[in-house]
């Protein structure tokens, strides 16, 4: 078979910068090598297999014409699945338990509250498994940040809000008495050299369990690509944990990426876990070298398997809540298979006022660290909470698709001091709902008593479907700020009407939902969840709606 030039530099870069992170097993000779720059990596020969089934393919290269840099890392290397156990053995991976969001009938709890989440780990995670040969545990795919991995082509604020607010209706392709409502929400974009001063802090686990390929020396040449692109206003720290903690790098101008890189290339693994420890000096770190009005980030790169000190998830959350009112924020990236403890990741993240990610392979390093960082550095509105009240008259009932463990009391969306997720720089934010209208089969049934009333009520708004509040806070202030608009039942249109970006949204809601067991979906296939993606890949500068399409074809060929 003959290898395409791009997808043998993809493989050239990853095979250099995995052998360049060699040195970092136990056992393999100290003395750090001067890593080349990415053109001489790239101009390297090596031989090159190809991918085994059921691997994806790469990622398309991104679009012509775009800037030098970002023609360079347009050949990053291709979806190397991690190394796996195979399907068949014991796995002591952690998920945190979900069950899906139920049906409520309008006319009984006509308000739905949640709070936005910009996380990704979820469908990295579930591209590892399926790659591997194997389906994903119910429990490991959070249907939202399905969707919420993919850029969407959202039109930007015009008015000096943080972010615009758009919402659209369709019919749900699985379910013909049912009406999609989709909220999105596009950032407003800083540039990255607009930025402040950034303090970072990587907190690295270099415990015995970290010691596979697809995790320190993973996670060694992911934070290199990110050290690439650092300022020289910004300063980096190295934390590392094992049985101990330590300082390896104090803080360091972004300038000097020799020094930087050699301590990252000087990271072992080896010990046990004492992750609590790690943090606590990780904070410390950040608050001796504090920028104020800068960035202030600790990023944890761990399995997350800790197994001294203080362990329990409950109890870790506790003390990142306590540490974020200093202006520290928490994101975690996931490596690892195995024994990997995703629920903790996951939750410290969101009480940490910070995003999870997975990383399992090299082009996702360059996505979370490199392409979005600038959205992971710079909070561009801080506890954003969603508000949807349904009109009865128009509404029999509603489910929201995802977001299980972000669900809100009513109550909270008024109340300042109930957190809730952060949005940086350009992202974008998709929501779904599932509605049943009036008129159509629903799946409650009406209450023998009462409810009119209530139905009456909602005849002064006969062209609203549902009225749409959102609260968010600046950077910075403790009050926060109302957005709001209506939802009028004559924004409805044909599915094959609306633009690309609901309808591939859809696509990915419905095949994360069939992943979960389809409780909702009825018989909606993949092959249909396929058919839909297919038909709104849209220009897919980056590849990544490619590269869905193939993990719906491994989940197909897998049977579910």
């Amino acid at each position: 078979m003959t290898v395409p030039a791009p997808r043998l530099l993809l493989s050239v870069l990853i095979a250099a910068q995995l052998a360049a992170c060699s040195s970092g097993i136990p056992g393999a000779a100290p003395a750090p090598v001067a890593e080349p720059a990415m053109a001489e990596r790239l101009n390297a020969a090596p031989t090159v297999q190809p991918l085994s089934p059921p691997a994806l393919a790469p990622a398309a290269a991104m679009a012509q014409g775009a800037a030098a840099k970002e023609t360079r890392m347009a050949v990053m290397p291709s979806p190397v699945p991690a190394p796996m156990p195979a399907a068949d053995q014991p796995s002591n991976e952690r998920y945190g338990q979900i069950s899906d969001n139920p049906v409520h009938r309008v006319a009984e709890a006509p308000v739905s509250t949640f709070s936005v989440d910009v996380d990704t780990g979820s469908y990295s995670n579930v591209r590892r498994m399926l790659n591997s040969g194997a389906l994903p545990p119910a429990d490991a795919v959070r249907v939202e940040e399905l969707i919420n991995y993919f850029p969407y082509d959202y039109a930007l604020p015009r008015d000096d809000r943080p972010f615009a607010v758009h919402t659209a209706l369709a019919p749900a392709p699985w379910n013909a008495q049912r009406v999609l409502l989709r909220v999105a929400i596009k950032g407003q974009d800083v540039a990255k050299q607009a930025l402040p001063p950034a303090n970072l802090v990587f907190l690295v686990d270099v415990s015995g369990s970290m010691e596979s390929a697809d995790k320190l020396p993973l996670l060694k040449s992911s934070l290199k690509l990110m050290v690439d692109e650092m300022r020289p206003v910004d300063r980096i720290s190295l934390v590392t944990y094992a049985g101990g903690t330590q300082v390896v790098l104090p803080p360091t101008s972004g300038s000097d990426k020799a020094t930087i890189k050699s301590a990252i290339d000087g990271l072992r693994a080896g010990g046990s876990t004492a992750g609590a420890s790690g943090i606590a000096l990780a904070y410390h770190a950040a608050k001796d070298s504090f920028i104020p009005n800068g960035i202030n980030r600790i990023l944890l790169a761990t399995d997350g398997d800790f197994n001294v000190g203080v362990s329990d998830t409950e109890q870790l959350k506790k003390m990142v809540e306590q540490q974020r009112r200093s202006g520290i924020s928490l994101s975690t990236l996931g490596f690892g298979t195995g024994n990997y403890n995703e629920a903790m990741m996951e939750q410290i993240a969101d009480v940490g006022d910070g995003a999870y990610s997975y990383v399992d392979n090299l082009m996702e390093g360059h996505k979370v660290l490199v392409s979005e960082m600038t959205s992971t550095l710079a909070t561009i509105a801080k506890d954003v909470k969603v508000q949807i009240e349904f009109n009865p008259a128009l509404v029999q009932e509603y489910r929201q698709i995802g977001y299980e463990n972000r669900q809100l009391r009513r109550e909270d969306f008024h109340n300042d001091q109930v957190d809730a997720g952060d949005i940086g720089a350009g992202h974008t934010v998709t929501a779904l709902y599932e509605l049943t209208l009036t008129g159509a089969r629903g799946a409650i049934d009406p209450l023998r008593y009462g409810g009119a009333a209530t139905v009456a009520a909602g005849d002064a708004h006969t062209d609203e479907l549902a009225h749409l509040r959102l609260r968010y806070k600046l950077p910075g202030h403790s009050a926060s700020e109302l957005m709001e608009t209506p939802i009028r039942r004559a924004a409805l249109r044909p599915l094959d009407q609306t633009d690309a970006e609901f309808r591939f949204a859809t696509a990915v809601a419905g095949f994360g939902q069939k992943l979960r067991g389809g409780r909702y979906t009825g018989g909606w296939s993949y092959a249909d969840a396929r058919a839909l993606a297919a038909g709104s890949v849209g220009t897919d500068r980056f590849g990544y709606r490619g590269e869905f399409l193939r993990m719906v074809d491994l989940a197909q060929a897998l049977g579910k």
